[in-house]
């Protein structure tokens, strides 16, 4: 019958075994399905999975859970009626893991240094930046040290690393470095004043900030590519150094290391044969020369130019050297007194005129101006040495003074003397009123026997009292110069008597407010206290309070008795309530007519910041917008904001630097000058409130350019002044105001130069220490200029 029996061949393995893909923990593996068999067994590291394959033609199979950065030996079984293929194999590796632990191990300025841990002691790595991929083989140890070499200074780079295994490559880890940004090659000092430094130097990278002298700051952006920084409130004469520094994500270069000298204030007395002054601050030479002379000093700090020719103009420069290179310390045109002129009068026109003959101005000198009792005349040097001035009378003593001048510069006291004028034709007239004296006192005598009765009649007026009231009288242009002179005869003896008569004006007025305890630190000087009537209050909600208070008076000008507030220079505990009035007086301008610091002494509080950043001050805020330095004086402008107010406001700030304490400055000129612009700055903007003017004790500096301010008002529309009324008014409001003879003397001084404009003097006029002149020093001073 037989026997039946089945049988299997055993199945052939499956075709196209590859990988189609992996990650750090799963492969995935296809192949072709062999004749439609669905059974398939994968065998690696032990382990057997069975797989089975569902439609098309090939089958995909991911196997899990594996560990990065491995490889691992696949072998694939057909199954077929529990038969196995013989089997194929094939390798794949999983994804390797990341770097980890990436940081910078260190940075020059065109290099960065990297390190990270290997990641199971896989050595291959792939660094990619800027496009650019750099193979990586690491050595021995747990860490990987590489160095990324030739990249720009001063730029951040963006790095990603790659762990390699098996030609397959890991997600990759970013990590960002920047190179040390390189120093600066060169600094310039563009600026350089007695008090400031500007220092400037190129850029490349608008990213890069710098750090001067430990101070770091931001660039703002620029289309020049340069960088510059400034430093103020300096002390004049001294050696400051500095370092710049690039810094750039926190990185530093080296510094740039350099020094430079601040300049000096340079003050110079002149005669008719030397110049000198008191030098405080470096310098190693120093120079006179006027083209034909040239005179050298050696850097001690009294210099001394002497033996020089008078009238001449000389270029006096100081030069401070170090390290083979030379600094201007400070340079000055300086003209010498003009030398001294002896002179003597000769009789002419029958008296009627003066004859003045004087010696030659030994030097150089551009005329001689001669004076015969306000009478004025200037003589050229290609004219004679003589002069006839006309409008005399005959057989009368007239003083004359003359003195030569080199361009604006007079030679020192002039030369004074009596001119008598011709008294010949005066002889026979004495003789001929002598017979007529003798004539009426022979008819008195007549009348005094024949007619007693008309001597013995009363006059109803003898023996009757009356007192004048003395009113005092404005002067006019045209009479102004001889009430000048008058005032100056016999060593200013006039301008002492007015000035004494105004010591006791408006001393009788109650100060209680001033006197109060509370009130009383708030005072710089106990003698220079508010009247009460017209002191400056601030606002307060209770009335009895103290903190009402502020030494600041109210003061009269030229159009009402409130155009100014005359007010001492702030104290430290007061600059509160200086910023609380000009906000509430809502004041557009503040004239300062003192420094700070004068003689050693603190004069005034610096109530202003001394940079851009604000300052607070109670419930004020103060910032400064801008300032600019001039040699006599410097302008600020300050921002001032209110804590609980949107309103902004603007006050302009004119800081008058050349006016020595209880004296007067070194002339006229400069003085007027400004005066004209902060007379501007009020016409234009500060005309509806009050300007605010202080010195340190806001009476003697303080009351000078608010007279000087209102009379030159007055000149312009009126043709007259009234010094002497105005002062008196001034003192009504506050006392001492104008609290020197100098001081009142230099007032009828300006006056004379407005009207006499080119004839400024700029001799310097300065005051001793004491409160008041001598009547003798004040003339003397005053007739310098």
């Amino acid at each position: 019958m037989g026997v039946n029996g089945n049988a299997v061949t055993v199945p052939c393995n499956a075709e196209g075994l590859k990988t189609l893909g992996q990650t750090e923990t799963s492969i995935t593996l296809q192949w072709k399905k062999r004749d439609d068999i669905l059974q398939y067994k994968l065998v690696f590291n032990k382990t057997e999975i069975n797989v089975t394959a569902t439609g098309g033609d090939y089958v995909n199979h991911t196997i899990p859970n594996l560990t990065c950065g491995t490889r691992y030996n696949f072998t694939l079984f057909t199954l077929f009626d529990q038969l196995n293929s013989t089997g194929v194999n094939s390798n794949a590796v999983t994804v390797p893991c990341n770097a980890k632990e990436l940081k910078t191990l260190g940075q020059t300025e065109t290099s960065i240094t990297l390190q990270w841990k290997k990641v199971d002691k896989i050595l291959q790595y792939k660094l990619v930046f800027n496009q650019t991929e750099n193979n990586v083989t690491a050595t021995g140890g747990d860490y990987v040290n590489h160095t990324i070499p030739n990249l720009t200074s001063g730029t951040r780079y963006y790095f990603t690393l790659l762990t390699e295994f098996g030609n397959v490559t890991s997600s990759g880890v970013t990590y960002s470095a920047s190179t040390v940004p390189p120093p600066v090659t060169s600094v310039n000092v563009t600026k350089r004043s007695a008090t400031s430094v500007t220092l400037q130097w190129q850029t490349v990278n608008q990213d890069w900030e710098y750090n001067v002298n430990g101070t770091a700051f931001q660039l703002s952006p620029s289309t020049t590519g340069s960088v510059s920084h400034s430093f103020s409130s300096l002390t004049p004469g001294t050696l400051y150094n500095f370092s710049v520094v690039t810094t750039f994500s926190g990185l530093h270069s080296r510094p740039y290391e350099d020094f430079t000298v601040t300049a000096l204030h340079c003050s110079w007395n002149v005669t008719n044969s030397s110049i000198q002054g008191a030098i405080t601050g470096l310098f190693s030479k120093a120079t006179a020369t006027n083209g034909t002379q040239n005179v050298n000093n050696s850097g001690s700090p009294n210099v001394l130019f002497a033996g020089l020719w008078p009238g001449a103009t000389y270029q006096v420069s100081l030069v401070y050297e170090k390290q083979s290179r030379s600094f201007l310390q400070c340079r000055h045109n300086v003209t010498i007194l003009p030398s001294y002129l002896t002179a003597h009068c000769e009789h002419v026109d029958a008296g009627y005129s003066v004859y003045v003959v004087w010696s030659e101005p030994r030097g150089v000198w551009t005329s001689v101006e001669v004076n015969v009792s306000g009478h004025m005349q200037s003589v050229l040097p290609n004219e004679k040495q003589e002069v006839k001035i006309t409008g005399f009378q005959p057989a009368r003593n007239y003083e004359v003074s003359l003195h030569s001048k080199s361009g604006q510069r007079s030679s020192g006291e002039p030369f004074v003397f009596s001119c008598l004028t011709d008294p010949r034709g005066v002889i026979a007239g004495a003789v001929f009123a002598v017979l007529i004296f003798c004539l009426l006192v022979f008819l008195a005598v007549f009348i005094f026997f024949k007619r007693p009765d008309i001597i013995s009649r009363k006059n109803p007026f003898i023996g009757g009292t009356r007192q004048s009231i003395k009113k005092i009288k404005d002067i006019s242009v045209a009479k102004f110069p001889e009430h000048f002179y008058q005032l100056s005869m016999d060593e200013g003896r006039g301008f002492s008597e007015e000035y004494e008569s105004l010591v006791s004006v408006g001393m009788e007025q109650t100060k209680a407010a001033a006197l109060l305890p509370q009130n009383k630190p708030r005072n710089r000087f106990n003698n220079v206290l508010p009247y009460d009537w017209c002191r400056v209050k601030l606002s307060t909600l209770n009335p009895n309070e103290a903190s009402d208070y502020i030494n600041a008076c109210y003061m009269p000008g030229y159009k009402s008795d409130r155009d100014y507030i005359a007010t001492q220079g702030p104290l430290p505990a007061t600059v509160s309530d200086f910023w609380r009035m000009i906000w509430e007086q809502r004041v557009k301008g503040i004239v300062m007519v003192t420094n700070c610091t004068e003689g050693g002494r603190t004069k005034c509080e610096q109530y202003w910041p001394a940079d851009r950043k604000p300052c607070s001050h109670g419930e004020l805020s103060v910032s400064t917008r801008f300032e600019q330095k001039e040699p006599n004086w410097t302008l600020r402008e300050f921002r001032v904001k209110h804590r609980h107010y949107s309103e902004e406001r603007t006050v302009r700030h004119f800081h008058f630097t050349a006016w020595p304490d209880h004296g007067v400055p070194q002339g006229t000129g400069v003085l007027i000058q400004f005066r004209g612009l902060v007379r501007r700055h009020i016409e234009g903007e500060g005309a509806e409130a009050p300007t605010v003017v202080h010195c340190s004790a806001g009476v003697g500096r303080t009351g000078t350019i608010i007279a000087l301010d209102v009379l030159l008002q007055q000149l312009e529309r009126e043709r007259a002044v009234g010094i002497n009324a105005f002062v008196r008014k001034m003192r009504l409001s506050r006392p001492h105001m104008v609290q020197t003879e100098s001081q009142y003397v230099f007032l009828h001084q300006c006056i004379m130069d407005c009207l006499q404009k080119d004839e400024e003097a700029e001799e310097n006029i300065y005051e001793n220490a004491e409160m008041i002149y001598t009547n003798a020093t004040a003339l003397r001073e005053l007739t310098r200029a």
